[in-house]
């Protein structure tokens, strides 16, 4: 069959087109049968032309398939908006703690977005906030030295913690651990940081120390002793000597206080704190090096900040159980809560406690506290010791 030119093929459609439109089945068939003969072309485009639903010389469009897009650009903006306020949460923490951070940002005026935005930020599961979030994510990963030396002196006398010793259930029990401020080298003098986390509610206060002393340590523990809002039931430490000594355990043994330490070389051991070694600290202090008192003090006015924006607004999800299936191992997590709404919701706390919670938590504005923490942090960047 002799190729014919686009133009002879187009007048040969528009010959029969009309045509074919009119024309019984049989008809139809026949025209059909001429047309492919005539142009060269399949069945399946020379009827779609001669009906006139493509034009000769453009292709076929394929139309969208899928439901109707419900998400504009207008809630994506201000999803990313949000999501800078909770310092970035997957999206799981991030539509369980919407409801909060949006009456908080609302209840101080930091927000103008319009009903219809706010209504789907507030209905937005959290796969579709981690797949609107997905071209503008980065990740971030780093690596610090380790500082622990070991303390032997008391190692006898100090209990390994066990899983089932400690009621984990009621709010007072913390592990405890040292996160160092030393940059690429630990010669010499450099500030550290104390974690102190709740393993019931998550709740986390970290207090900067001008070394590793243990007069130091102990007392920046005291001082995260009388911010806590519950009793200190328990403390769980690494092998470090700045935590296995005779002032601490001394301290614990007069006032009832369980103390444990965790297996050596097993971080896991310890693994509530070391979450927040890199969630809370590192993510917001990152791995430069600080020294002196100057750089001690910008760094605590820092942590005070961070205690209230860290526990009352950022949502984080606990381990409920892990089962086995064959090679895989499944783990089952609560839904997201902040360490705020685990207290309020407990019954270990006590009302008079939870009505100064309350209070605290409708006076707090995260976007101030967020502008107000990047201030202090400029400042402690330009007190960075270099290497």
């Amino acid at each position: 069959m002799t190729k014919i030119s686009v133009k002879s093929r187009q007048e040969i459609i528009k010959r029969y087109g009309a045509k074919y439109k009119k024309s019984s089945k049989k008809e139809k068939g026949r025209i059909l049968d001429s047309v492919c003969f005539a142009t060269g072309l399949s069945r399946d485009r020379a009827k779609k032309l001669l009906c006139g639903r493509h034009s000769e010389t453009s292709a076929p469009k394929k139309g969208k398939r899928g439901r109707k897009r419900k998400y504009g650009d207008d809630v994506r903006i201000a999803l990313e908006k949000i999501w800078v306020f909770m310092d970035f949460a997957c999206g799981k923490r991030l539509a369980a703690g919407m409801e909060g951070i949006l009456d908080a940002l609302l209840r101080f005026g930091e927000l103008n977005f319009d009903e219809e935005v706010l209504k789907h930020l507030r209905e937005m599961s959290p796969s579709t906030a981690d797949r609107l979030l997905k071209h503008t994510k980065k990740r971030i990963s780093f690596k610090g030295i380790s500082t622990t030396k070991p303390g032997t002196l008391l190692k006898n006398n100090i209990p390994v913690r066990l899983g089932t010793q400690w009621d984990d259930a009621v709010p007072g029990y913390v592990e405890i651990d040292l996160v160092a401020h030393c940059g690429t080298t630990t010669a010499g003098e450099y500030i550290n940081t104390l974690d102190v986390t709740d393993i019931c509610s998550g709740w986390t206060e970290t207090q900067a120390v001008l070394n590793k002393a243990q007069k130091h340590v102990f007392q920046a523990l005291m001082d995260v002793k009388r911010r806590q809002p519950f009793e200190l039931l328990g403390i769980d430490s690494d092998n470090g000597s700045e935590f296995i000594n005779d002032h601490l355990f001394r301290y614990c043994t007069q006032e009832d206080i369980c103390f444990t330490r965790s297996r050596p070389n097993k971080k896991n051991d310890g693994c509530h704190v070391e979450q927040k070694n890199w969630s809370v600290i590192r993510r917001n202090i990152g791995y430069s090096r600080y020294e002196g008192k100057e750089a001690l003090s910008v760094m605590n006015e820092y942590y005070e900040l961070l205690r209230l924006y860290t526990n009352f607004f950022l949502p984080s999800a606990k381990l409920l159980g892990k089962n086995r299936d064959g090679a895989k191992i499944r783990k089952q997590y609560e839904t997201p809560q902040t360490p705020y709404n685990r207290l309020m919701s407990s019954p270990h706390i006590e009302h008079d406690m939870k009505d100064c919670l309350r209070e605290t938590w409708l006076t707090l504005n995260p976007a101030e506290l967020k502008r107000s923490m990047m201030t202090l942090l400029d400042q402690l960047l330009k007190l960075r010791t270099i290497c």
